[in-house]
Formats: C-alpha cells, structure tokens, sequence
C-alpha cells in the first residue's frame, strides 16, 4: 500500500508538469486550431532560462527560486510573442497545412539555435529551491516534488481566474468561439492571440524549470519527448479544452510512472503514444471534449 501511494505522489509530480505543457498546446488550439510544435522548444528555453538566472538571482533560496521561476516564465512569454508574431501571424489566412509545416520549422530553428548557443553537451541543472526531503507514514517526498505540486496548483488556479475572471479571458473565450463576431464587437482578435500565446509559453516556461529540478539534465533537444506526452494528455482530456487538458496531464504522468515500476518500463513512451492511438479510434474529441459538427 505504501508504494503504491508512493508511486501515485511520483505519478501527480510528473503528471503536473505535462499539464502545465498541455496547456499552452490546448490553448493556442482553442484560439488559432492548430498545433503549435514549437511549444515544446518553449519548455526547453525556460529550463536554459533557469540554469542561467540560477546563479544570478540566488536560486537555492525559496525567494531566488520565485526569482528565476518567474524570470523564465517572462523569457519564455516574450519569446511565445515574438513567435506568433513572426512565424504565424502572417500565415494567419493560409492553410491548415502550411502553419503545421511552419511550426515543425520553428520547432527544428530553436532546436538548431539551441545547440548553435548552449551547446549540444547536455548541462547539469542547479537547484533552483531548497533540497530536503520529507517522510511521513513511509512516503517519501523531495522538496523539488513538493514545489512541483505547490507551484502547478497554484498556476492552474491563477489561469483558471484569467480565463473566467478577466476582460482578456472572456475575450479569449469570444475569439476561441468566434472570431469574426468577436472582432465585430470591438475585440482586437491580434492582441488576445498574443496574449493566448504569451501565457501559454509562460507555463511550458514554468513546465521547463519544474521539470529540469526533477530531472537535472538538460540539452537542446530535451522538450522533444515530454513536448510530444503533453501533445497525447492535451488530446486525451480534449484539445481545446483547458479542464481536460489538465485531467490528461496528470493521466499521463500517473499511467507512465506505475508503468515504470513493472517488467514492461522500457515500453512506457510506446504506451503512451498507445493511449492516443486508442483515443484517435474510440473518443476522437477526448474524455472531456465535446464533438461539434462543423459545415463542408
């Protein structure tokens, strides 16, 4: 009984770190349908974000920890801004077709810019929070799964508040439903995708460090993987929609760690893509999506 609530602790830990990722993806779907693959590139930048702002804002203290936390966070934001703007917005009209190409693009050009300015060496990741540990009726908890837990809670509730709490939330959700009547009511579609980009790359960010604290290795190429799982937990709880995309997160994070713990550990990505293969044939709109039906 003691490990398998061990292992459920280990399973949320992870699961919220894809959640945080499944966001931004079902977000940026919600408003623009289509996938942003470089998202997952997003989440690499905030972890280099880290490991540079660690050393300079006293990272290893919990205020430095917000420090850097929140620094990667912005990085990230402005780097999702500069993204829309320049990758997608001027394909905006085009094909569904030619923005996924452009994504894969953009995805490759910041993985090759990566490795051109870090390094393709992989580079050990710095506490950014106090270490401890702490025990209780036989579990055992690091501190970097407590943050991980602390930190994801808390980023979920303050977006669940923007989304239905805020004028740009609601302007979200106008676009997201219609984004010719949004507009005829005075809503600047242009600046509400930047927005909806900006947040959803100011969690991958927070997903980046949060990730790198459990698994303190880092490259270029590190978002590839965990970029694609949060990709199958978006699908899972519903693409496009941010309840589900949480629920499908944490699904993940749980099936992939009790996975790890049995004979079958090395088929744990296979699984996981598994379960989207399976989703694709039986729930297509995911477990809390909805189908609509739309006119040809």
């Amino acid at each position: 009984m003691t490990e398998l609530l061990q292992q459920l602790l280990n399973g949320l830990s992870l699961g919220a770190i894809y959640a945080l990722i499944a966001l931004g993806y079902t977000m940026v779907y919600g408003v623009l349908r289509f996938i942003n693959f470089a998202h997952s590139d997003v989440f690499m930048i905030g972890a280099y974000t880290g490991l540079y702002l660690t050393p300079r804002l006293g990272g290893g203290s919990l205020i430095g920890g917000l420090l850097v936390l929140t620094g990667a966070m912005l990085a990230c934001a402005a780097l999702g801004v500069v993204i829309e703007k320049l990758a997608y917005r001027p394909l905006r009209n085009r094909s569904t077709l030619t923005v996924l190409i452009t994504a894969i693009g953009v995805s490759l050009l910041l993985q090759a810019g990566g490795q051109k300015v870090f390094g393709a060496n992989p580079k050990a990741f710095p506490s950014v929070f106090p270490q401890s540990q702490v025990n209780f009726a036989g579990l055992t908890l690091s501190s970097s799964q407590i943050a991980v837990l602390v930190v994801a809670l808390v980023l979920l509730g303050a977006l669940h508040h923007v989304v239905h709490r805020t004028r740009i939330g609601t302007a979200m959700r106008a676009v997201s439903f219609n984004p010719t009547a949004a507009s005829l009511v005075g809503i600047d579609n242009d600046r509400v995708i930047s927005f909806t980009f900006a947040l959803g790359s100011a969690l991958a960010g927070a997903g980046g460090i949060l990730y790198a604290m459990n698994y303190p290795s880092i490259d270029p190429l590190m978002g590839t993987l965990p970029g694609l799982k949060a990709f199958v937990a978006a699908v899972l709880g519903g693409i496009g929609n941010l309840p589900g995309a949480a629920l499908g997160g944490m699904l993940i994070g749980l099936v992939e760690t009790f996975i790890s713990g049995t004979r079958a550990s090395t088929f744990r990505d296979a699984i996981a893509f598994g379960i989207l293969i399976l989703i694709l044939l039986f729930r297509p709109a995911g477990l809390l999506g909805t189908t609509k039906a739309e006119k040809v």
